[in-house]
């Protein structure tokens, strides 16, 4: 396989995890796909489909962590929200300074959370053009916060 050969599959291996717009867990499929077709014919492309899967592994943990966070905090503060009176029998109690801070602050929480899953997609989706573009160039790059699972 020539150099500039190289260099194009492994650019296409990166752009590839685009897929995950186009079809559920494409963007894993897509780059497993041209990595096992591929990475016996180049250390250099073998190299690329080790980063590009052990990096969309890595953004799927820290999502599915973000998610994990905020998704019940969410249901659980506008549910409880909802009531904020609290009776038994004939004694009443009421909730409404302690909750609303509680209640707050759990919304919060999930809103950052969200917040944190929104720029992880959009440093996602920067990371995987210039890690393409890396590879077009010829040079090996690293995706940071990855942990690596292939090696």
């Amino acid at each position: 396989m020539t150099p500039a050969n190289e260099r194009t599959i492994a650019s296409v291996t990166h752009l590839s995890s685009f897929a995950q717009y186009v079809f559920p867990l494409g963007n894993f499929i897509a780059p497993i796909i041209i990595w096992s077709a591929k990475k016996n014919d180049s250390e250099f492309v073998d190299y690329n489909g080790k980063q590009i899967l052990n990096f969309q592994l890595s953004v799927f943990m820290y999502s599915l962590i973000l998610v994990l966070i905020s998704l019940p905090l969410l249901i659980y503060g506008f549910v409880d929200l909802i009531g904020t009176n609290c009776t038994f029998s004939n004694f009443e109690i009421d909730f409404n300074g302690f909750h609303n801070q509680k209640i707050t602050t759990l919304i919060g929480v999930a809103i950052v959370a969200f917040v944190l899953f929104m720029f992880l997609k959009v440093f996602e989706f920067i990371l995987i053009i210039y890690a393409a573009v890396k590879a077009s160039n010829g040079e090996r790059y690293k995706y940071p916060l990855t942990i690596p699972f292939f090696k």
